[in-house]
């Protein structure tokens, strides 16, 4: 026998954002309302309150994003620069808004591109994403060859619906994390970017579930079903 007071997912779910509100509180790391929601569910994920300081959000991103999800723009598309992201991403949540989500690294035709190009698939992966989805949420927790390309892809005219930025590592990763996100509030493109090394596809995720979960009206998890 134990004497666990919490045991059932959706318990726990709930008692652990209470936890990290009041951890967010004690720590005196004010979150605008916007993007709690965001900054909490990274945290749950990862055990991790530097997010709470080097998550970074363009003006209005979140909003923006819940608000394209929910009206239903051309079924928004989610590209990946990993299938451990792409499996992460909660497709009940998907299928409510019509949306999708995808992945192109294992693509026989991605990893023939990329060896001929001398590029990583990562960044094969989003150049063909922005010619197939160019009003796609492009998802980064992994490459930061991924945030290269879409950045030349930006300067070039592409206007996705949201970029998250939060690959994790050593070899350009805080670099470009930097670049994409400076050039997201010039061009008033949407965007999430964790600062500093930071990142993974965990954290892609759980972002991407954020915003899902906030466009349904299922942030409490008794309202996913599953979660008793």
């Amino acid at each position: 026998m134990n004497n666990y007071e919490y045991t059932k997912p959706a318990d726990i779910e709930k008692e652990s954002m209470r936890i990290i509100e009041g951890e967010l509180n004690e720590r005196g790391l004010i979150i605008p309302d916007e993007n709690l929601t965001v900054v909490k569910r990274v945290i749950h994920t990862t055990a991790d309150f530097d997010y709470a300081e080097n998550l970074r959000f363009t003006e209005g991103a979140v909003s923006r994003v819940v608000s394209a999800l929910q009206s239903g723009d051309a079924g928004l598309t989610f590209i990946t620069d990993t299938n451990m992201a792409l499996s992460g991403i909660s497709k009940p949540s998907l299928a409510k808004l019509g949306a999708s989500a995808l992945c192109y690294m294992a693509d026989e035709n991605i990893m023939q591109e990329a060896k001929a190009a001398g590029t990583t698939r990562a960044y094969a992966s989003m150049k063909r994403g922005a010619s197939e989805y160019p009003n796609g949420i492009f998802v980064s927790g992994n490459a930061p060859t991924a945030l290269i390309a879409i950045s030349e892809l930006i300067r070039d005219g592409l206007r996705p619906s949201l970029v998250i930025g939060v690959p994790v590592g050593f070899v350009n990763v805080v670099e470009s994390k930097e670049e994409l996100f400076a050039l997201c509030e010039e061009k008033d493109i949407p965007a999430i970017v964790a600062f500093g090394r930071k990142g993974g596809s965990n954290v892609a995720a759980s972002i991407c579930n954020a915003l899902l979960y906030s466009a349904v009206g299922t942030i409490d998890p008794l309202k996913r079903g599953w979660q008793k």
